[in-house]
């Protein structure tokens, strides 16, 4: 006898939605989680890697975690090996071990890694998965421009700075260090390369690389030359950040944000658009006298039409036909008017070094808020001086935007 069972019609609408729902949902890329158990090895395996740290009570973290999903899944697609791309995340409050290790000051910050090493610009863009995709495809590509005829050399733009290398293969260990070193450096110069017989007429003594300071005309032009190892990388990056980053940089309100981040006081000088003198001065001042300060101060120069109401009364008590003015300012808190009635008394050995040491010793912040330090006082003697009320800094608001960021608030007062 042949028995049929029939199932009930709910029953097959909810088999038919599983089937769909089988075969039509989307495969969602994993977002690794670190810690500090994986963080190394996951990182360091990566050619790239965008790491959110996150907070799961911020606001502004709940609001990214889909659009970096969504980001992750569309370039899952276009590169699916895990040691092209990593899209990972750290919990900061389960983690502030990792999270104070790469100095979070925010939430939500997203830093770009390379074979481990984190970058120094975070991700600042667009907070959309289309933006983010395009972000990491960018990442992606060649870092070195490959040079055809030597005569393009001829026509850089030279108020960049360029890194040419001159190879005779490119499958070479000399290349893939340079190349390694381009990925890294690629946002603060131009990296070029030729090769083979095109190369050649450069290739005197062999593979070099050589770099081309901005601003300075061909004809006239003073090459540096790389002097170390082509295959020691450490040596190679250290030598091309030296030229890369330089120590006065141009402040506007594009880059305040990413420079705040460094954490460092910063030491500004205000001139005038066409005043060249003043910067050439101030560039080879620092130079001479503060080279021995690099990572412990930002040294910056800011054109006047870039940042020109910080000047006004409300601030600093200066106008236009004060400048050249150079003035340091602590985390953007607080500003230090120099107190040289001549911008050239710059020029006097070791009066900039002074300035600077007096800022890290905290005598600066001292007499900011109570006057000069006093003279023959005895030691029993207190200070007359009255603490002032100085204005609030208008430099503040290069920080990082509140209504983007949860800032920590540790770091509001810093800022």
């Amino acid at each position: 006898m042949k028995f049929t069972t029939y199932l009930p019609l709910r029953d097959i609408h909810y088999i038919l939605v599983l089937l769909v729902t089988w075969f039509y949902t989307p495969t969602r890329s994993e977002i690794i989680s670190l810690d500090i158990g994986n963080i190394d090895e996951i990182l360091s395996n990566a050619e790239v890697a965008l790491v959110n740290f996150y907070a799961d009570w911020c606001r502004f973290s709940q609001m990214l975690h889909p659009i970096f999903e969504e980001a992750s899944n569309v370039i899952k697609e276009e590169f699916p090996d895990q040691k092209q791309v990593v899209f990972a995340r750290v919990d900061c409050d389960q983690h502030s071990d990792i999270a104070q290790r790469y100095r979070i000051s925010k939430y939500p910050t997203l830093k770009l890694f390379r074979n481990g090493m984190m970058m120094k610009r975070e991700y600042r863009g667009q907070r959309s998965a289309t933006a983010i995709a395009d972000y990491i495809r960018q990442q992606k590509s060649d870092p070195v421009q490959e040079v055809h005829d030597l005569e393009e050399i001829k026509t850089l733009d030279r108020s960049k700075r360029n890194i040419i290398g001159y190879f005779e293969e490119k499958n070479s260990e000399n290349y893939h260090t340079f190349e390694r070193v381009a990925s890294i450096l690629h946002d603060d110069c131009v990296f070029l390369a030729s090769f083979g017989s095109i190369s050649k007429p450069e290739r005197l003594s062999g593979d070099n690389i050589i770099y081309k300071p901005p601003g300075i005309a061909i004809e006239n032009s003073l090459d540096m030359v790389y002097l170390g190892s082509l295959t020691n990388f450490d040596l190679e990056y250290a030598w091309t950040q030296d030229k890369c980053v330089p120590l006065v940089r141009e402040i506007t309100f594009e880059n305040g944000e990413e420079l705040t981040e460094e954490g460092l006081p910063f030491l500004i000088l205000f001139h005038m658009k066409d005043d060249t003198k003043s910067l050439e001065m101030f560039q080879q001042e620092v130079a001479l006298q503060l080279i021995g300060e690099k990572g412990k101060k930002c040294k910056i120069t800011t054109e006047h039409s870039h940042l020109c109401h910080p000047l006004n009364n409300s601030h600093l008590g200066k106008k236009s036909n004060n400048l050249p003015l150079w003035v340091s300012t602590s985390n953007f808190k607080h500003r230090y008017l120099t107190l040289f009635t001549s911008f050239s008394n710059m020029k006097i050995p070791g009066k900039l070094r002074q300035f600077v040491l007096d800022l890290h010793s905290g005598k600066l912040h001292r007499e900011f808020h109570h006057g000069p330090d006093p003279t023959n006082v005895p030691p029993d003697q207190p200070s007359q001086e009255e603490a002032s009320s100085p204005p609030e800094s208008s430099f503040q608001k290069l920080a990082p935007s509140e209504h983007r960021y949860t800032i920590l608030k540790r770091d509001r007062d810093e800022l």
